[in-house]
């Protein structure tokens, strides 16, 4: 595709064995959490710090996620709530979060925070599962008993770092979601019918398991004490997006148009 890319070991490798952060105009960082370690990148803070002030860094953003507000009893929570992470990754995460924050300040850079929603796409999605036939795990299958998911269609991720290259921030977060945290039960049956009306011969063999065996019960509260609705309005009002897809009756419409018409990289074998 054109890019240079480089394997990074966290456990051994070197900032210098990444010799475009130094001319990088701008950064994006979507790497999480390591158990054990925390941020991979921000462990090596001075070295880090160094590479980049003598750099070309403009702009800086990170990809977190709206784990990190942990138990809201369904409240509809905007990026001035509290944040309260309950599991050790929504843990690591906040501390992230404040890491490229605090590191964006020393730099002088605008620096951005963006919480996403569950991320779908072509490739990853409820139809996707149908098709493969893919089994769930433990964590995904107890997701049945959420009210709300906050989800959000790759393309609108894309849309909203697009739109921040043109407005500078100082420590800006926003939430990266669409308008309907539907729950996964609903998403599931949309998909199937989807599937049933327009490639019937691909859903004759796929039943869902309905049983949730609830072998974790800490797993099962975390799940449903830690539901909540996520607000988009700063999204819309300061970036300015539009969405793509607000609510997956568009998204997953359009991955199966992406699918049938062969323009994706990840659609199945037909």
């Amino acid at each position: 595709m054109g890019l240079d890319a480089y394997v990074f070991d966290a456990h051994k490798s070197k900032l210098e064995s990444i010799p475009t952060l130094r001319n990088a105009t701008h950064l994006l960082i979507s790497i999480p959490p390591i158990a054990g370690i925390g941020d991979p990148l921000l462990c090596l803070h001075k070295d880090l710090q160094n590479l980049l002030t003598s750099g070309n860094l403009e702009y800086l953003c990170y990809l977190s996620t709206t784990g990190v507000y942990g138990d809201c009893g369904g409240t509809l929570v905007s990026e001035d709530y509290p944040v309260n992470p309950k599991t050790e990754s929504a843990k690591s995460r906040v501390a992230a979060e404040k890491g490229w924050l605090d590191l964006g300040h020393e730099l002088g850079v605008p620096v951005y925070v963006f919480r996403l929603g569950g991320i779908y796409g072509p490739g990853r999605s409820a139809l996707d599962t149908i098709i493969k036939q893919k089994s769930l795990s433990e964590k995904q299958t107890m997701r049945k008993l959420k009210r709300y998911t906050a989800r959000i269609h790759v393309a609108d991720i894309y849309q909203a770092i697009k739109a921040s290259f043109s407005l500078p921030s100082s420590g800006e977060i926003y939430n990266v979601v669409d308008d309907d945290p539907a729950p996964r039960t609903e998403v599931f049956a949309f998909a199937q019918a989807l599937l049933r009306n327009r490639c019937p011969h691909m859903i004759d063999q796929f039943e869902e398991d309905d049983t949730v065996e609830l072998q974790s019960q800490q797993l099962k509260a975390d799940l449903v004490d830690g539901e909540k609705r996520v607000s988009n309005a700063k999204l819309k009002e300061q970036l300015g997006v539009k969405l793509m897809y607000p609510s997956y009756k568009y998204g997953l419409p359009s991955i199966l148009d992406c699918y049938l018409l062969g323009n994706s990289a990840h659609y199945p074998d037909w």
